[in-house]
């Protein structure tokens, strides 16, 4: 076959400079303007590791890793060689009517983390694990009931909007699947109040919970796992955020000693280059759903068990074994909470430092002093949780620092850093929220000044 003379990385260098023009023309002209306003257009150039450089190589510190897809690294050399042997191998992708031998490899080395589940769906991302893991509830039990917490996140696709407690995402989509009820996040009474009409299919909850970083009590998911068992319903944990070591362990559930019925993956195990999600669950519920012949395709996805996600897959499992990443998450961010906790009785600002490995919330809350008040008065006013964004902005500007608020009004500041930090880093992280936090306790001043620029920016958008 003929080479190709199409250069990627030439095309992104040559019109890397007209991205905004091209994304307001094109995509979402609404972000463009979000990212202009809070300074964050910085147009990234390079990502190695948990680094980001910008046009002058300043080097950047990413604690956003993609929302949690970069676990281990952007540009991991073992990822890249294992797509590039893909590539290379010619094999026959996506033949459909045949069996994915890398399918199958996948599959086997999830399970070994598991041994209490038996079978694995694959999909395309996380929400697409979550609308599979829906119809195989429904399909299993024969129940339509479908409960899910407070404050939680699913997915945006209308399924799994359906099992978001978050006006912001569901307004203009509304009515959402019927069936699916909220109860309070921590309420085990809420709960069997919820399964005792034995008409609810699945239970489904992310063990600590990303909008927020809301953490289950030592009770809550044992109790939850009991309750599912005794009333007949599914039990899934959304690991999609929490799981591939996240937290310090393979599983956030691994914390309270729970086995579900159902674990979804996505985010960390695409390795960040190919999209993949993964629903694991127990053979009995799996084998209702493909129970003959005719219903072997009953539900599928046509990308789904793709050679490179697949293989992206397998590198990202390989990368966490061998570089002991699980423990390493485990050990830096244990350091990092207890940094970031010795200064919460120093600031007054400063309210709660929680989390599990390197999934850490830093929460703010309002202050006692009258001077501070005020000033936090105005910006709440203007719009809920606006305070963080006077801390995120110059960690970015003046630190090289990038994170984001939890959730849309939130208060806390959540931190998702690749598991390849170091410690050099979480001293950076620690030196620079020190300053920052300390600067937005002097009003007037340069972050005050910000926060009337925020404002403004508030209140003409509401105009």
């Amino acid at each position: 076959m003929p080479g190709s003379n199409l250069d990627v990385s030439g095309i992104f260098a040559e019109r890397h400079a007209q991205r905004g023009s091209m994304h307001s023309r094109y995509l979402n002209e609404q972000l463009v303007r979000v990212l202009r306003t809070i300074g964050y257009d910085v147009g990234f150039q390079k990502g190695q590791g948990q680094y980001l450089f910008d046009p002058d190589g300043e080097r950047y510190l990413d604690l956003l890793s993609g929302f949690g897809v970069f676990a281990i690294g952007r540009n991991h050399p073992v990822l890249r060689d294992a797509l590039k042997s893909v590539l290379d191998a010619d094999l026959p992708n996506l033949v459909q009517f045949d069996l994915s031998t890398l399918a199958g490899v996948l599959a086997e080395r999830l399970l070994k983390y598991m041994p209490y589940l038996d079978k694995v769906f694959f999909a395309n991302s996380g929400s697409e694990t979550v609308e599979a893991a829906i119809k195989f509830a429904r399909g299993a039990t024969g129940r339509p009931g479908i409960v899910f917490c407070s404050h939680a996140f699913h997915g945006l696709t209308y399924g799994a909007l359906s099992l978001n407690d978050d006006a912001n995402f569901r307004s203009g989509f509304e009515p959402t699947l019927p069936g699916c009820t909220a109860i309070p996040f921590n309420d085990l009474a809420a709960l069997e109040q919820a399964l005792s009409s034995r008409e609810v299919a699945a239970f489904i909850v992310e063990p600590i919970q990303g909008k927020g970083v809301n953490m289950p009590s030592d009770e809550f998911l044992p109790g939850a796992a009991a309750l599912c068992k005794k009333y007949g319903t599914i039990f899934i944990a959304d690991e999609i955020q929490t799981g591939m070591g996240r937290t310090g362990r393979f599983l956030a559930v691994e914390h309270w000693n729970v086995e579900p019925d159902m674990v979804l993956l996505s985010k960390a195990l695409s390795g960040g280059h190919v999209p993949v999600g993964a629903l694991l669950t127990r053979k009995n519920i799996f084998d209702k759903i493909f129970n003959q012949m005719d219903r072997a395709v009953v539900h599928g996805s046509t990308f789904s068990k793709n050679d490179m996600a697949m293989a992206a897959g397998i590198a990202t499992l390989e990368v966490i074994e061998q570089e002991k990443l699980i423990d390493a998450a485990a050990k830096r961010g244990a350091e990092l909470r207890l940094a970031l906790t010795r200064m919460v009785p120093g600031y007054e600002l400063l309210k709660e430092v929680r989390g599990k490995g390197l999934m850490i919330g830093v929460e703010f809350g309002p202050p006692k002093s009258l001077r501070l008040k005020a000033s936090w008065n105005v910006l709440e006013t203007a719009n809920k949780g606006l305070f963080c964004q006077l801390i995120t902005v110059p960690l970015f500007k003046d630190h090289k620092i990038l994170t984001q608020v939890s959730g849309h009004g939130s208060h806390t500041i959540k931190l998702l850093p690749p598991l390849t930090i170091t410690e050099e880093d979480c001293l950076w992280i620690e030196k620079a929220f020190d300053d920052v936090i300390a600067a937005s306790h002097k009003v007037p001043g340069a972050i005050w000044s910000l926060g009337k620029t925020l404002v403004d920016n508030a209140m003409r958008r509401s105009a």
